[in-house]
């Protein structure tokens, strides 16, 4: 190409077939997008209580079957509703539907179960989460502080807190 040319390039959409199926053990190999090695050992730890029937815990894969979003559903939080939490998509495949897409196949797990109401926590900090949320129809109901153990990029844990926005979505 000549100094000072240019082309036109055509994009085209991309279409991804994506499937829904449960998380297990053996993805969480592939799933470093998704959190520090600290996270994933806790995301392992919720994989158990999968057996329990007290969490839900799904994959979102195209067809490689590699999973490019993950999510819980914790029946445990509050009775009679389903808390969807640890959601995570693949940083290179966000604002493509992909969380959306996991939301809906979580409150399809808690209809299924019975239950009419998912909810959710939102940190402050991102507006991005909050606005597909509110899209998708949950509405804010309370705020309250938050915190977990994180891991630094040197590897130590350190505690993060911060305040998250409460939300909820009367299922039909």
């Amino acid at each position: 190409m000549d100094a000072g040319s240019s082309e036109v390039w055509q994009m085209m959409d991309v279409v991804l077939q994506l499937s829904v199926r449960d998380l297990v053990h053996a993805d969480l190999a592939s799933c470093g997008w998704a959190g520090s090695d600290h996270h994933l050992a806790d995301v392992a730890e919720q994989l158990e209580r999968v057996r329990t029937g007290e969490v839900d815990y799904l994959a979102v894969c195209p067809a490689t079957d590699i999973p490019v979003a993950k999510g819980g559903v914790d029946y445990q939080v509050k009775e009679g509703v389903g808390t969807l939490w640890q959601l995570a998509v693949h940083p290179a495949l966000r604002s493509c539907g992909i969380g959306a897409f996991l939301i809906a196949a979580g409150e399809r797990r808690i209809r299924d179960r019975g239950l009419r109401r998912a909810e959710l926590g939102v940190e402050e900090s991102n507006p991005r989460a909050r606005a597909l949320y509110e899209r998708l129809g949950y509405v804010a109901y309370d705020r309250r502080p938050d915190s977990w153990i994180e891991q630094a990029p040197d590897g130590s844990l350190r505690l993060y807190e911060t305040t998250c926005t409460l939300m909820r979505k009367e299922l039909t």
